[in-house]
């Protein structure tokens, strides 16, 4: 457990410190997320990225799911070199 001084400081538990290897003069950044604050190593933050960013990895992520979809539908049954069949009958003695 942390005090917060008269100054708004707060002092970070060294077992915290050591755990995410933050040291002296390193940044940290401070996230609101409802009733909870986030304490976040500086470098580790990801930055929301901007819209067009964001479409890009979104239609890039669309074509991929596209072309594996493209993939399942182009599967014939007889052409996969097994039957549904032959999972049923594995392991068991005829």
């Amino acid at each position: 457990m942390a005090k917060v001084t008269s100054k708004l400081q707060v002092t970070l538990p060294k077992a915290i410190a050591a755990a995410y290897k933050i040291r002296p003069g390193d940044e940290i950044e401070w996230l609101p997320g409802g009733d909870v604050i986030r304490v976040v190593p500086a470098a580790r933050v990801r930055r929301p990225a901007q819209i067009a960013e964001r479409l890009r990895l979104f239609q890039q992520a669309t074509a991929r799911q596209r072309r594996r979809q493209g993939a399942i539908d182009r599967v014939v049954p007889g052409e996969r070199g097994w039957t549904r069949e032959d999972w049923y009958d594995r392991g068991r003695a005829r």
